[in-house]
């Protein structure tokens, strides 16, 4: 009988061309090894790579061969010592064909609802006909009290420079930058500072204090932009993410109203039984 090491040997020559036909290229139905009358393919051994965690992939095609073959045997001598499969092992067989066929059917589902008009059609829904988002440039100056801020108001008025006020007076965390937030846009910022900036004019200081959650604030508006909606290859993972996720919910809603189902509920079935995990050893 031939070992396995040399039966590896001879599928991976047959793979690369090494010396047999054409005719013989080995299939996802060649078969590796019989336990006890049963075949092992290399289709099994195929499969059985795809559910390896990702650490185990990156091996060796030889190391990844023997491996999973002595394993796929093990499994299969171990399991012909039982003559009558427990309930639980059953209804787990079942679930897991069950889930495997159904994943299948989504990665269809995804994969077909996926084109360049949907990719299209969803980003001019998204982008094109959306007015362009305005951001803000300003830095701000944050102290305790409505009185402190009034007088770096008045400081500021008389020609003080509100960046060297910002790092000298200021207590929050972007003092010693002189008070720079960046750019930031709607929703960016809390309702009463966002709404401060949004009335003053590019190059303004608030003329009252701005009291937020945060303490009182003096606000410079340096500039405003329009920011530019991206382009359609800068968010088409993102939307193509989306269509798959509307077309399989879609088409799971449909196939659900169209199939012939019967449910208990919780008003006719006590869900508590879910507990019972010893009804599976009856």
């Amino acid at each position: 009988m031939r070992s396995l090491k040399t039966l590896s040997a001879a599928v991976f020559a047959m793979g690369i061309g090494m010396s047999a036909s054409a005719q013989d290229a080995p299939t996802a139905d060649t078969v590796l090894a019989t336990v006890n009358g049963k075949e092992i393919t290399l289709g099994h051994v195929l499969v059985a790579r795809t559910t390896l965690p990702q650490q185990y992939q990156q091996l060796p095609a030889d190391v990844l061969f023997s491996g999973l073959l002595d394993q796929l045997i093990q499994q299969q001598v171990l399991s012909d010592t039982l003559t009558e499969k427990p309930m639980r092992v059953e209804l787990a067989l079942e679930n897991e064909a069950r889930a495997l066929v159904a994943a299948e059917v989504i990665e269809g589902i995804a994969t077909d609802a996926v084109t360049d008009e949907a990719l299209q059609a969803a980003y001019d829904a998204k982008y094109s006909e959306a007015g362009g988002e305005t951001e803000f440039n300003a830095n701000h100056i944050l102290v305790e009290s409505e009185d402190e801020a009034k007088a770096i108001i008045e400081e500021i008025n008389s020609g003080a420079d509100f960046e060297e006020v910002a790092k000298e007076k200021s207590t929050g965390p972007s003092g010693p930058s002189g008070g720079a937030l960046g750019w930031f846009g709607a929703g960016m910022m809390v309702p009463e500072f966002e709404a401060a900036v949004m009335d003053l004019e590019a190059g303004a200081i608030s003329a009252a204090p701005v009291q937020t959650q945060f303490g009182w604030h003096v606000i410079k508006l340096n500039e405003t932009r329009e920011k530019e909606a991206p382009s359609l290859d800068e968010v088409r993972e993102e939307l193509a993410g989306q269509i798959q996720t509307a077309a399989v919910e879609e088409q799971v809603a449909a196939l659900t109203d169209k199939a012939d189902v019967e449910r208990k509920t919780a008003e006719d079935f006590d869900p508590a039984v879910i507990n019972q995990m010893d009804l599976l050893e009856q």
